[in-house]
């Protein structure tokens, strides 16, 4: 599992993409997000505007992120 620090309060799904280097553009949010499982605290989620608080688990690709605050 990853750690991933944040700035509080919260991280959108699609700006955490990017942040991950999953994505380059916000334009691949929502190519990615209807072709790759994202789950979010174990269900899947496909809003790119979903906000993520640390303490929230992601997992993409088979890798686990574990958000924590900065």
């Amino acid at each position: 599992m990853e750690e991933v620090k944040i700035k509080p309060p919260f991280i959108k799904l699609g700006q955490l993409l990017k942040y991950l280097d999953l994505i380059e553009t916000g334009g691949d949010e929502k190519y990615f997000l209807e072709n790759v499982d994202v789950y979010v605290n174990n269900e899947i989620d496909r809003r790119r505007g979903r906000k993520i608080y640390p303490g929230d688990e992601v997992i993409v690709n088979r890798v686990q992120y574990k958000i924590v605050e900065r």
